[in-house]
């Protein structure tokens, strides 16, 4: 049973801004374009960073820090620099954090999870940017409908993934609950049945009343 892959939830139409930007050209164009950052692009057209609001507020972070010769132990010495950065190149976030369009979206949320990220760079094979998934993104699974969500149980994880009989099993689906009912062959089939049910994209939670 396959999960749904980023390109099918990614955003394809991506903002960009070149490295030579300057600072208040970053902030102009965030703000026109209602977006929180923006893919930074090397004189190639390849994604090189990318700039987000938190990267542009080091500047007021820093602001009011000493100066070089008593540096605060506490501060990174990199953001500081960057702080001072006066174009994209300077301040943005490098290098990003990139996948394929082809991951599954259980792939992109662990790796969102597993760097600390809002957002990440999608590229295609040849390396050029195809997209930006987000945590919003990843979320569009949850909209799927109940019946959605019920026919592909019944169908994939039922009757093709278990063999089981769909005559002798229930499967009802309430806001992304799955209840499932019935008789199976055996107890391993009871508890397979409820973990294939609950890894379809779009399941909040799994009752398993199933008996054999």
């Amino acid at each position: 049973m396959a999960h749904r892959t980023v390109s099918d939830v990614m955003t394809a139409e991506v903002a960009t801004i070149d490295e030579d930007a300057p600072f208040k050209e970053l902030v102009s164009a965030l703000a026109e374009r209602g977006v929180s950052a923006l893919p930074i692009l090397d004189a190639q057209g390849r994604v090189s960073g990318v700039v987000s609001e938190i990267d542009l507020l080091r500047k007021e972070e820093y602001r009011d820090e000493p100066g070089e010769g008593h540096p605060s132990p506490w501060r990174h010495r990199g953001d500081r620099a960057r702080a001072a950065g006066l174009t994209a190149r300077d301040v943005m976030t490098a290098p990003p954090v990139t996948i394929s369009p082809d991951a599954s979206i259980v792939t992109a949320a662990r790796m969102l999870h597993r760097h600390g990220v809002r957002r990440l760079v999608v590229l295609d094979a040849d390396g050029w940017l195809a997209g930006i998934v987000t945590p919003s993104d990843l979320l569009k699974v949850y909209l799927r409908s109940d019946d959605d969500i019920r026919a592909e149980v019944l169908d994939e994880v039922i009757t093709d993934y278990l063999g089981a009989n769909p005559d002798l099993v229930r499967v009802a689906v309430s806001d992304g609950v799955v209840t499932l009912g019935g008789t199976v062959a055996s107890q391993s089939m009871m508890r397979l049945a409820g973990k294939m049910a609950r890894s379809v994209d779009g399941v909040v939670d799994v009752v398993n009343h199933l008996s054999c």
